[in-house]
């Protein structure tokens, strides 16, 4: 799924019940049987009754007060989070948040004996699974960073390495546009949906992208919820889509300028997996979550457009970048995401891990321009290497930090289609 020039410029019921039973419990023992029956894990369904839950989501809210959930990124670049409640009035805006704290401990981030970590809110969303109706305190979510008690960022606190690269570059008005692939599994987490139980599906990759139909689609309903979620908490989600390898989607985020985008792009994923809590089903964000068969991997393809790009001219603006990030490819990749050797072989609309390239509309080179760009004389590149995996604040600040390098580099040939 590419991002378009005008988006960038515009800102089963079963049969079990007719199966024969070898024998017949009487009521007391099956009532007995149900009260210390565990939560089904049945994927596709979720593990407690509706009805349930409705009860409580029912009760009234005092009107003076929200509940915030707080999330940040733990040692693993996975999102964790907590809740407290707090007076509206101190919901207004990101300054006006209290800060909070965690025991880092238990989340790889500090030593037990000096556990605390601070949690400063950064970015305010509305909270899709805490919805009010019309009128009333929005629920909120807030994604933080984290810092020592003496207000250090930690070391695995990428955003505020992101922040650095992005200071004193405003006026270039740095725009990212990122499509977040992913692959769905059952709980068993080793069978993507749409495949059989130990095997493979029995038609090769072709038609499942952007596909319809029960043979074809598989995820298609958590997709679509992840997207009204993140429509209904504010986040800038542009677009979905079935990927190539059945069981994989992939939503786009975008455009965002700067950091929003990192912090956008956490927060959705966030999202992502309280979603697929519901629908109990396993989602991971591997590069390539198999590696037996002909089977394409999964990225975060990253758009990126300044000023001058999106100006007259802009074409060469974007060359130059392009040379840029080629100069440091090494730097890059290491940054891109665990497990991206698997993904990036030169195969399955990948360019070579080893080596540098780009292209017009080559979904085979390390970067793309598209044939909109090329036409237009202005536009935006896809850098093609991230992985599904990566972080999206170290990419996005790595990005801008090259292409803002006032250094002279070697001119690169397009590659050929």
């Amino acid at each position: 799924m590419k991002f378009s020039l005008s988006a960038i410029a515009l800102t089963c019921a079963t049969v079990s019940a007719f199966a024969p039973t070898a024998f017949q419990r009487d009521a007391s023992s099956a009532l007995n049987m149900a009260r210390y029956e565990p939560l089904s894990v049945q994927t596709g369904k979720s593990s407690l009754d509706t009805a349930v839950i409705d009860k409580y989501n029912d009760l009234p809210m005092p009107q003076d007060k929200v509940l915030a959930e707080y999330v940040w990124v733990d040692a693993k670049g996975e999102c964790r989070s907590k809740t407290r409640t707090l007076p509206v009035s101190k919901t207004s805006s990101v300054d006006s948040l209290p800060k909070w704290n965690y025991d880092g401990s238990s989340t790889d981030q500090a030593p037990g004996a000096d556990s605390e970590v601070i949690l400063k809110p950064q970015r305010i969303f509305a909270d899709p699974f805490r919805p009010v109706v019309p009128g009333e305190p929005q629920n909120i979510l807030v994604m933080c960073d984290t810092y020592t008690p003496a207000g250090v960022p930690l070391p695995t606190n990428s955003r505020a390495i992101a922040a650095a690269a992005f200071e004193g570059h405003d006026d270039q008005e740095v725009w990212f546009g990122m499509e977040q692939e992913f692959t769905l599994f059952n709980l068993d987490m080793k069978t993507p949906l749409g495949w059989p139980e130990g095997g493979m599906p029995n038609r090769p990759q072709g038609p499942y992208y952007c596909s319809v139909g029960p043979e074809n689609s598989f995820g298609r309903a958590v997709t679509d919820a992840v997207y009204k979620a993140c429509l209904y908490a504010g986040i800038e989600i542009s677009g979905t889509n079935g990927e190539v390898m059945p069981g994989q989607q992939e939503y786009q985020v975008g455009p965002c300028i700067g950091i929003d985008a990192g912090d956008q792009l956490f927060m959705s994923r966030y999202i992502l997996a309280r979603v697929c809590e519901d629908f109990q089903v396993y989602c991971t964000l591997h590069p390539k979550p198999i590696t037996e068969g002909e089977w394409n991997g999964a990225g975060m393809h990253t758009n990126v457009s300044t000023k001058e790009m999106r100006e007259a001219g802009g074409l060469e603006h974007i060359k130059k970048a392009i040379y840029k990030l080629g100069a440091k490819h090494d730097e890059h990749v290491a940054l891109y995401g665990e497990g991206n050797e698997l993904r990036l072989s030169g195969k399955f609309e990948t360019a070579s891990i080893n080596e540098f390239s780009f292209g017009i509309a080559n979904r085979g080179a390390s970067v793309r321009i598209g044939r909109d760009t090329e036409q237009d004389g202005c536009g935006y590149f896809e850098d093609r290497r991230p992985a599904s995996n990566c972080d999206p604040y170290l990419v996005t600040g790595k990005i801008m930090s090259t292409i803002m390098e006032d250094v002279d580099v070697p001119v690169i040939e397009p590659k050929d289609n």
